[in-house]
């Protein structure tokens, strides 16, 4: 049966502005030998569904670098050091990248991004009832296109390949899995 190897040693090779690599060394339960594994440490990262009055789905395109790719996707980012909790920093994310702000806001559930190689979670809520209050308030290193998009339009999006970020697919299952649990086929007034 499987089971947790012991930590033998563990060093941070490196440190950039998002992560920490770290070099693990553990010992094999099974066969008492040590391996050597790399881990990205990050802070956790938080994912906003938003959801309009009226239904609609407030999405994000901006330009990803890792994919060097126009990317349609929700609001999310990481979480500040400075001690704010998951809800406070997807509130936080919602309004920076869109200008819009939320009358209700629900934890729909977290995951691990990669365990194999990362040590963080991606926390996923749901904003009701968002509306738009301010403009967008963009770091220098983000242009961002906002947009509202029918839920209705969602299974499309992904089916065509429209929508392909592993993390909003995941949220996008949790907010049908809400939805579902509640009797709804599509979104309504929440609060």
């Amino acid at each position: 049966m499987a089971e947790p190897w012991p930590l033998v040693t563990s060093k941070v090779m490196c440190s950039f502005p998002i992560y920490r690599l770290r070099q693990d060394t553990r010992r094999s339960p099974k066969t008492g030998k040590d391996h050597t594994f790399l881990v990205l440490d990050s802070t956790d990262w938080v994912n906003i569904v938003p959801v309009t009055p009226q239904g609609n789905v407030v999405m994000i395109r901006q330009f990803r670098h890792g994919t060097a790719s126009m990317v349609l996707e929700i609001p999310g980012g990481m979480m500040d050091l400075d001690g704010e909790t998951p809800q406070e920093a997807a509130l936080r994310e919602l309004l920076e990248e869109t200008g819009y702000v939320a009358e209700t806001c629900i934890h729909l559930g977290s995951v691990h991004p990669n365990p194999a190689i990362q040590n963080n979670r991606c926390h996923t809520f749901l904003a009701g009832n968002v509306r738009r209050e301010r403009p967008q308030r963009l770091e220098g290193t983000e242009d961002i296109d906002v947009l509202e998009v029918p839920f209705e339009d969602i299974p499309g999006l992904i089916d065509r390949g429209e929508i392909t970020h592993a993390l909003v697919l995941i949220a996008f299952f949790w907010y049908q899995r809400y939805l579902d649990a509640r009797g709804i086929g599509r979104p309504q007034r929440m609060g």
